[in-house]
């Protein structure tokens, strides 16, 4: 079978990204042809399809910005190159993950045009909220999108910006969920809460599929799984929607020592407001990462956004460390209570602080916890299921 990929960046940038190489992986390995369509960029990894590929948009002042402001609609550079790559491909299923604003779901629409199967994994929430994420201007859930798109104007959703929040609207006019729809054979949905909110937006249920995410369970085999240390640890991004500032109330509160791995917009602030019981460090790369939560108590993710189908749940639970996670999106499915991790309320400090307590004082069966993670999110479990949507 020949299976052509599309999203928006060709390297290891984020979940999307993980998810694309990985899946290019497998099915070369299961002998099948694959083709990549994506945004030039200069971290993309080097591949023989990036001829292809449309030339690099950034959505700030200076060069290029008319191309940037266009590009979310379909340009004829995007459909040129698409076009060759499909003539000179002749792919069987078009695969798409995240492709809005940078490549834009005109290249679903001209591969349903010359009868190509379409699949559509679905990462985030933007065939719903403008924004991606249904938060209100990056702080409060809000779903006011997935009926009326005009909100994201009136909130001004994107960046607090009039501009940027009308070209999303614009954006969210054209690829409304009809014509997305009519170009789609199916979407894959990696949590049953993300196919319950397509849904809820008035996707055809028929065309929804829940197929949880899939990892390389080699990279997290160990000899033992029972070597763990009186610490627990948080790994992501030090942002808002992470819920980082919910857990340093309640670590700050409590003496077990907590390690967080990772970065971003909110580490300055939460790094002063952390008690010494609270260590940051930081960027860290797989095999550093596999140490520390491998030998952690526990994991925490304590989201305060609609997580789909959060790697972090599934990483740690394959190198035998249970999950603390917050009620949240997808991330209550992943966890079997009293057996794989405990759940929180998310956003109640008291709720966290008293689950960090329960996590500490249960006895769980590591080797049981790293052995059903690693069946349940195999490759080769998701490889079947996959080609039997593709077929």
């Amino acid at each position: 079978m020949r299976i052509l990929l599309a999203n928006k960046f060709y390297y290891r940038r984020g979940g999307d990204c993980i998810y694309m190489l990985n899946l290019e992986q497998l099915l070369n390995a299961h002998g099948h042809e694959t083709a990549v369509f994506a945004m030039q960029y200069p971290d993309n990894l080097p591949t023989p399809w990036s001829k292809y590929f449309p030339s690099e948009i950034r959505f700030s002042p200076g060069p290029g910005m008319v191309e940037a402001f266009l590009r979310p609609f379909g340009t004829r550079e995007v459909k040129r190159k698409f076009n060759a790559l499909l003539d000179d491909f002749k792919p069987d299923v078009v695969h798409l993950n995240n492709i809005h604003s940078q490549l834009s779901p005109i290249i679903a629409e001209l591969a349903h045009k010359r009868g190509i199967k379409v699949v559509w994994t679905i990462h985030d929430y933007k065939l719903l909220c403008p924004r991606y994420d249904c938060l209100r201007n990056g702080t409060s859930i809000c779903e006011e999108c997935f009926t009326d798109k005009h909100k994201v104007l009136e909130y001004k959703c994107m960046r607090n910006s009039s501009t940027a929040s009308f070209l999303a609207y614009r954006e969210a006019l054209k690829w409304n969920r009809r014509r997305l729809e009519d170009c789609s054979d199916l979407f894959v949905c990696p949590s049953q809460f993300m196919a319950d909110k397509m849904a809820q937006g008035g996707f055809c249920k028929k065309k929804l599929h829940t197929l949880c995410n899939f990892i390389d369970v080699e990279k997290c085999k160990k000899s033992s799984y029972t070597e763990k240390e009186d610490y627990y640890c948080f790994i992501g991004r030090i942002s808002h929607e992470k819920g980082v500032q919910t857990l340093i109330e309640a670590a700050n509160q409590l003496p077990y020592r907590l390690k967080i791995i990772g970065g971003g917009p909110l580490e300055g602030k939460i790094k002063s407001l952390a008690n010494p019981n609270i260590e940051f460090m930081g960027f860290r790369q797989w095999e550093e990462i596999k140490e520390i939560a491998g030998r952690a108590r526990f994991s925490v993710i304590p989201s305060e956004w609609y997580e789909n189908n959060p790697l972090s749940v599934i990483e740690a639970q394959c190198l035998g460390t249970p999950v603390l996670g917050a009620r949240i999106g997808g991330i209550p499915e992943l966890i079997e209570e009293g057996v794989s991790g405990l759940c929180f309320e998310s956003k109640n400090v008291e709720d966290l602080k008293d689950k960090i307590k329960d996590m500490f004082a249960a006895s769980f069966d590591y080797n049981t916890i790293a052995r059903t993670a690693q069946t349940r999110y195999n490759s080769e479990t998701y490889y079947q299921k996959l080609i039997g949507l593709y077929k």
